[in-house]
């Protein structure tokens, strides 16, 4: 369309909205720059008429001028500091949330969990010496003009060094650009395996795997150190290097405007102003080489982000009404990166509101997989999900969700109070505290744990660690399942919702599911348990992620035993699956 606008996206969005503070922060630097001049003119203003004429009047004026110049000095340095402080807060607020989000949206260990870390890093660049030295590096021109004022060999030893300078930093991001990468993704992946390992302590203690997986670990952070060393020894040579030029023609400036100055070409002031004219005509590309580790990570931690959040701005689906409970997939298949055989391979069925499936298998057979899918909490990387119709992704996820209730196999509860975890958390955005107590308490009610919750210390106020710790499994299982009827879904997906429960709580959940399936849910079990069949309407069974068998239940059931004397809904011995 003609005048339309680009769509801007989170990351180019948060930087327009910091670019004020940016641009600010180049306007005080160019008043710092040109301040920077008054030690100069201060030097020489001593040596030449000072010194000479024995003026005590003048050199008081002269240093009360002086100082004032170094506070005002100071007073900019410091409002430019807080600017780029203003620009990192502007990021984190605009982008934090983004980030967050994305990562959740699409988890892809380990640059997922790194997310945050990576926008922190980049973030703290941002006020970190690289990003002044930066904003004074377009006045070294300047600077070497003014050395050329004094006299044109003072200005060409100041224009060689800022030739060589530029080249010394080109050449120290051609040596460890790839190598900083490199060192970057190996600590990504460190970190990521030491999350795993302390989020695994206790069995790791119980199995007495301790001594090893340290081993392990510190095995994989040698890896990661040696490239990160190898990086900061190349970038140290550089680093050197540059210290060695500044320092020699600063060096040579001094020597250089001695010599001129017993010709009488210059005044001897003007040798001391060359040499310190120079060195800050060269100090901020020595800087930037000092610094250039970090903006090199920063600049990684950027494109990474960038990928990770998008550059576009994303499209908002249309609002479509809430599904009344039909369910298809349509050509299923969900591949492991590294591995050829599909979790889940072409799986297509199809559900009308009300219907209740089972689907069942051998371990390993795709089972949770695809109730992952059905989900949406995993993308499928072939075929499509449709509710009431509509493929998954025509859905705005957060609006689809709220008519979905997923219990996934490790429960999933997060630290808070178990209200808080049966409410999907959904007080931190809602301030109707009322309606939401009694949807929590009516979700308890629905799949028989109100009793046990209201045993516990503080009953539904009763304060959970991360994965649920203060709970025992089959507790931890019925708040989920809690959780997953909460706000009243039309469609329930349940992964072996029956694992750790005792012989009460599996008839609770089967009443439960009665009833739910009575009030015309849909819903979607896996299970290994039978003591389920009588609510099931269809079964599905699955070998190597594909459908071995799927239509209704006792055509299933008599399949699965057609040498057994039993009823459909009451086996005598357990099936094999």
């Amino acid at each position: 369309m003609a005048g339309a606008e680009r769509p801007v996206g989170a990351m180019q969005g948060a930087l327009a909205a910091c670019r004020r503070h940016l641009i600010a922060g180049g306007v005080f630097s160019a008043l710092l720059n040109m301040l920077y001049i008054a030690p100069t003119l201060y030097m020489l203003q001593v040596y030449d008429r000072v010194v000479p004429t024995h003026g005590h009047l003048t050199l008081l004026f002269l240093t009360i001028v002086l100082i004032a110049a170094l506070l005002v000095i100071a007073v900019f340095d410091r409002v430019r500091m807080r600017l780029l402080v203003r620009a990192s807060v502007v990021l984190d607020v605009m982008l934090a949330p983004a980030i967050l989000d994305a990562a959740i949206r699409r988890p892809d260990p380990p640059a997922s969990r790194q997310a945050l870390r990576d926008f922190d890093a980049m973030r703290q660049t941002l006020t970190g010496p690289g990003v002044l030295a930066l904003f004074d590096a377009p006045w070294t021109p300047v600077y070497i003009l003014v050395c050329f004022i004094v006299h044109p060999a003072i200005g060409a030893v100041a224009l060689l060094g800022g030739l060589l300078l530029p080249c010394i930093a080109w050449r120290n991001e051609v040596a460890t650009g790839a190598k900083m990468k490199r060192a970057q993704y190996a600590a990504v992946a460190t970190y990521a395996a030491q999350d795993a390992l302390l989020a695994s302590a206790e069995a790791v203690r119980a199995l007495g795997m301790r001594r090893t997986t340290v081993a392990r670990q510190v095995r994989q952070r040698e890896v990661a150190l040696d490239l990160s060393t190898e990086a900061g020894f190349t970038s140290g040579f550089y680093l050197a290097t540059t210290k060695f030029v500044r320092l020699a023609l600063q060096s040579l400036a001094l020597g250089l405007g001695a010599l001129l100055a017993i010709d009488g070409q210059i005044s001897p002031g003007s040798i001391f102003a060359a040499s310190f004219l120079i060195a800050r005509a060269l100090a901020p590309i020595e800087q930037l080489v000092a610094a250039w580790k970090g903006l090199v990570q920063a600049r990684n931690s950027y494109t990474t982000l960038s990928a990770l959040v998008g550059d576009a701005a994303p499209i908002v689906p249309t609002a479509l009404p809430a599904p009344r409970g039909a369910i298809a997939a349509e050509g299923l298949t969900s591949v492991l990166q590294g591995r050829e055989q599909p979790l889940v391979d072409h799986v297509s069925f199809a559900l009308a509101p009300g219907d209740v499936l089972a689907i069942m298998g051998p371990s390993g057979a795709g089972k949770s997989t695809l109730l992952r899918l059905l989900a949406t909490a995993l993308p499928a990387d072939r075929g499509a999900i449709r509710f009431d119709g509509a493929a998954s992704e025509n859905w705005d996820q957060e609006r689809l969700t709220r008519s979905l209730g997923f219990l996934p196999q490790n429960t999933a509860l997060l630290a808070g109070r178990i209200r808080d975890n049966i409410a999907r958390f959904s007080g931190e955005l809602d301030d109707d505290r009322e309606r939401i107590d009694r949807a929590v308490i009516a979700a308890a009610q629905v799949i028989g744990a109100h009793d046990l919750i209201v045993r516990l210390p503080g009953g539904y106020d009763y304060e959970l660690g991360a994965g649920g710790v203060g709970l025992s499994a089959g507790q931890a299982q019925r708040i989920a399942l809690a959780r997953a009827v909460f706000g009243d879904p039309a469609i329930l997906l349940l992964d072996e919702p029956n694992a750790h429960l005792d012989v009460e709580g599996d008839a609770l959940l089967v009443a439960a599911l009665t009833r739910l399936k009575a009030q015309g849910k849909t819903i979607v079990i896996v299970s290994h348990k039978l003591s389920v069949l009588p609510v099931v309407d269809k079964i599905m069974v699955m070998r190597d992620g594909r459908t071995a068998l799927f239509g209704p239940r006792d055509e299933v059931m008599a399949k699965l035993q057609p040498a057994a004397a039993v009823t459909p809904l009451q086996p005598r011995r357990p099936v094999a699956l």
